[in-house]
């Protein structure tokens, strides 16, 4: 489906803050609140919007310890193996396959640096991963939360 330029805006002010009303979204790009919320319908059913969550600090949860971790894995495994043997993992909070060398990227969140050990050492015992390469972040720059791929 492709966005006129008021389901754009109104899909930033939802980005922005998914709390908002139909009224405030309304008087900030000049529609009734009750055609906000035709818009918004008709992009929820389109799967433009694909939800509304809460979006929570790690920390404040106790997961203090984030790293991304490159999976190299053994021949041909398939995508759907990866996810599958990744999704036991409440730690991995997102995963992706790649060009390049790595054949997968993992991101996971841990209480601390043992912890993260720990999960890094189940990871590499899954039977298809031939050896992992981890970096630890020091430090978020910038977070878009909002926006992520769907999985298809």
């Amino acid at each position: 489906m492709r966005l006129d330029p008021v389901d754009e805006r109104i899909v930033a002010l939802l980005l922005d803050d998914g709390r908002a009303s139909f009224a405030e979204i309304g008087a900030r790009v000049g529609l009734s609140a009750p055609a906000v919320k035709r818009r918004v319908d008709r992009l929820r059913r389109s799967g433009v919007i694909t939800g509304f969550t809460a979006t929570v600090e790690p920390q404040a949860l106790g997961w203090t310890t984030e790293a991304y971790v490159e999976l190299y894995c053994q021949g041909k495994t398939s995508p759907a193996t990866i996810r599958d043997g990744l999704a036991r993992f409440p730690e991995v909070v997102f995963a992706c396959t790649l060009t390049g060398e790595a054949d997968a990227l993992v991101h996971v969140l841990a209480t601390d640096i043992h912890h993260f050990e720990e999960v890094l050492e189940r990871i590499n015992a899954e039977p298809y991963v031939v050896r992992t390469k981890s970096v630890l972040v020091l430090s978020r720059l910038l977070d878009r939360p909002g926006l992520r791929p769907s999985e298809r």
